[in-house]
């Protein structure tokens, strides 16, 4: 079967392979900003949970945009061979996540967001830095 027929060969893998957690949280960072998500954030949740090390999170402006959000983040790392334990979620919930083991990433409406309130759940001195990796716009 030729692949080429069903991606993008110009596309590029946005991490290798064998990344660690936080090299998998920091290009699914990359993956939202670049698909315009807004107040992205990266929670490093590995001493408070046992479910993951990183969470990602981030807010949508629509029901279409967070299953767009989900789906571009699942098809880009698949570029790597990484692959999602599991989704959950229904778009029209305004709450959907992606699982991928050690890097978990929450994409939320703003209403969801502001109810769930996972930073707040966190702690904020889980939140990592991430300025460098954002565009400017």
């Amino acid at each position: 079967m030729n692949n080429d027929l069903y991606t993008n060969s110009a596309e590029q893998p946005v991490v290798a392979p064998d990344a660690s957690p936080k090299e998998i949280a920091e290009a699914i960072v990359g993956v939202l900003d670049k698909k315009k998500a807004r107040d992205i954030a990266l929670l490093h949740v590995e001493e408070q949970t046992s479910i993951a090390d990183y969470f990602v999170v981030c807010t949508a402006n629509s029901r279409t945009q967070v299953r767009a959000f989900i789906d571009e983040v699942e098809y880009k790392l698949s570029l790597s061979d990484i692959t999602p334990h599991h989704i959950e979620g229904v778009d029209v919930s305004g709450w959907m996540l992606i699982d991928f083991g050690a890097v978990i990433v929450h994409v939320f409406s703003r209403d969801a967001r502001e109810f769930y309130n996972l930073e707040k759940l966190y702690a904020e001195n889980s939140r990592v830095d991430i300025t460098s990796l954002l565009t400017e716009d």
